[in-house]
């Protein structure tokens, strides 16, 4: 059994976090333990959302503390509808550390998933809990938020990233 500290954000560079995670088929005491592990890594990170695929594996779950919301855990999601409008945030990822662009997202999703005790849901969000979902939604199927920028826009964030982050 993984201890909390064994939980590693893994960042940009790693090919995982270009790959697309694998539904979950049992919602068992080993999954609890790792989304509990999650929560903890997420909180070390002071995030407020976070992938399975960011700790290492392809799994299709999420998870989201917001201040003022309750942690919610988010298995096998499918995005139902989105709202026409849209609006830009600024977005970071505890995997692309100390970096940060202006985003154009839906303002609104519609999501359903499973609950950490195997329960069915649909769950409407908006403004910054619905970016939230779309942007750890997006880590299921690889994407990061760079890659919804321009090219050149990319290219930019990514000498940014490379500077802000040698070690």
């Amino acid at each position: 059994m993984e201890t909390k500290t064994d939980l590693k954000i893994i960042t940009l560079g790693n090919s995982l976090l270009n790959e697309e995670s694998q539904a979950v088929n049992d919602i068992d005491k080993e999954l609890n333990e790792f989304i509990k592990q999650m929560f903890h890594k997420m909180y070390e990170g002071k995030g407020i959302g976070l992938a399975a695929v960011q700790v290492g594996r392809l799994v299709r779950v999420f998870i989201t503390h917001l201040p003022k919301d309750k942690p919610r855990v988010f298995i096998n999601p499918e995005i139902v509808s989105t709202s026409i409008e849209e609006n830009k945030f600024e977005e970071g990822c505890l995997s692309l550390p100390n970096l940060y662009s202006e985003i154009k997202r839906p303002e609104f999703v519609k999501i359903q998933a499973m609950n950490e005790k195997a329960r069915h849901f649909v769950f409407e969000a908006d403004d910054l809990l619905a970016r939230v979902i779309q942007h750890e939604y997006d880590h299921l199927n690889g994407v990061l938020f760079i890659d919804k920028v321009t090219k050149n826009k990319k290219k930019q964030l990514l000498k940014v990233y490379q500077r802000k982050n040698k070690n």
